[in-house]
């Protein structure tokens, strides 16, 4: 069940958020780092 929701979850990411994938960390903004944090926080547990 938890790993079905994280894998929409993940699905949703993709759609709605934007990717960060090439940019540098140091230089985005908070809200950046933020976004780019709970994508990898979904990713993560998606694969659990």
């Amino acid at each position: 069940m938890k790993k079905a929701f994280f894998k929409a979850l993940v699905k949703l990411n993709k759609l709605v958020l934007p990717s960060y994938y090439q940019k540098d960390p140091m230089r985005l903004s908070t809200f950046q780092k933020a976004v780019l944090g709970f994508r990898y926080w979904a990713l993560t547990n998606s694969m659990e």
